[in-house]
């Protein structure tokens, strides 16, 4: 395979902009909304009640099965969906950026809500277009091109909205988010619908049992769940603290915010892209051992930064050999739940499976302060590297080191 030819290929600038068309509204929502209802003035219960508006993000797959069932009249079956969610998250965000949070809360919500809504019925289609366009082979490579266009329209959003918004109005600020979308609608026109699979959905009652009756008449199909649950739960245990530690053992704000954010977000990108062509050697299966060992690994150099102190340099070697590791195993690890999916009902299957990916974040790091406090700094980042194996050694019923790489659904 000619790497070179494939990096610049059609189909990964297309998983490129798309992921950054992903990546793009998520915060307008939290940081830049919570920034914009801070400074009207807005009370905190209300300010933080609001995260409720993200709610979509979590049960896109409710909706999933209708994109999977029907082929609107105009694009195709994957663009036809993805250019109306496109067209109405432009005007959502739009709208949005005229509300007035001082004044009309309720507006602003609905708003938001819509925002939240449209996003996360593009993130359906998109992932299920780049299982569908990009060969098993490619998956890998896409996948963290799609991340890492996902992190730029993330950061873009983020960082780019609250400068910005220091030197116009919010609404201006969301107005240019608003056109920061139009490249993807572009791309959602001019790029080719992929085949589409034999046996595609003929009733929403196909399209809501079918994914679930497929996926589970697989061999290994609970025990893939339990991977998908425990692969980067060590990873996700250790990041939910690592800003109080930090600045328990003395580092400042900003030495935080010029490392860890930003040399530390140049770090996951280029880990992610390495991972990627990495994966088109490797194949996703050994990706998966050789990235999860470097993840638990990096988890532990926490650990030592613990043993070591105030330490800038230190600092900086652990961020960088953490978030090059944490980018190449999201990479193989987005690789593989699209790789499992069946063409038949992509949106579907890939909208459920890729929601367990929020659990251990959320469940796994509520106690991860009571851990922390309990057994100190040194104690709890050993533990999360210990909490990283289980998951990995599942590998070794479904994803041998030595196995052939079957050809995937």
């Amino acid at each position: 395979m000619d790497i070179v030819k494939v990096i610049l290929s059609r189909r990964m600038f297309v998983a490129f902009v798309m992921g950054f068309a992903c990546g793009l509204p998520l915060l307008l929502t939290i940081t830049v909304l919570q920034a914009w209802m801070k400074e009207e003035g807005v009370d905190l219960t209300v300010i933080g009640v609001m995260s409720l508006v993200g709610l979509p993000y979590t049960v896109k797959f409710l909706w999933a099965p209708v994109m999977d069932r029907f082929t609107l009249p105009f694009l195709g079956r994957r663009r036809g969906w993805l250019f109306i969610a496109q067209i109405a998250l432009i005007f959502s965000i739009a709208v949005l950026g005229f509300t007035n949070p001082g004044k009309n809360i309720w507006m602003v919500a609905f708003a938001a809500f819509l925002v939240t809504f449209f996003s996360a019925s593009q993130d359906i289609v998109v992932d299920a277009y780049r299982r569908e366009d990009l060969s098993d082979e490619e998956l890998g490579l896409g996948s963290s091109l799609y991340v890492n266009g996902y992190r730029i329209g993330m950061l873009l959003a983020s960082g780019g909205g609250l400068i910005m918004s220091d030197h116009m109005s919010f609404t201006m600020v969301y107005l240019i988010m608003a056109v920061c979308m139009l490249p993807a609608v572009l791309t959602t026109l001019l790029t080719p619908e992929p085949t589409v699979a034999a046996g595609t959905p003929k009733s929403m009652k196909e399209a809501i049992a079918g994914p679930l009756k497929e996926y589970f008449s697989r061999q290994g199909a609970i025990l893939i769940l339990v991977f998908i649950l425990l692969y980067k739960i060590g990873d996700s245990m250790a990041s939910a603290m690592t800003t109080p530690f930090y600045l328990d053992i003395g580092f400042t704000k900003t030495e935080i915010g010029a490392i860890v954010k930003f040399f530390g977000t140049g770090a996951v990108i280029v880990g992610g892209l390495i991972g990627g062509i990495l994966m088109l050697r490797l194949k996703i299966n050994r990706s998966l051992w050789v990235f999860g060992f470097l993840q638990a690994i990096s988890t532990a150099g926490f650990a030592l930064l613990a043993r070591i102190g105030h330490n800038v340099p230190a600092l900086a070697g652990v961020i960088a050999f953490e978030n090059l590791s944490s980018g190449m195993g999201t990479a193989a690890y987005v690789a593989f739940i699209a790789s499992i999916t069946n063409k038949k009902f992509t949106a579907t299957q890939y909208a459920l499976l890729s929601s367990l990916i929020g659990v251990p974040r959320v469940l796994a790091s509520a106690p991860t302060g009571y851990l922390a406090k309990n057994i100190g700094w040194v104690g709890f980042f050993i533990f999360c590297t210990l909490v990283a194996i289980p998951g990995i050694l599942l590998l070794i019923k479904f994803a041998p080191w030595n196995a052939k790489e079957e050809k995937r659904i």
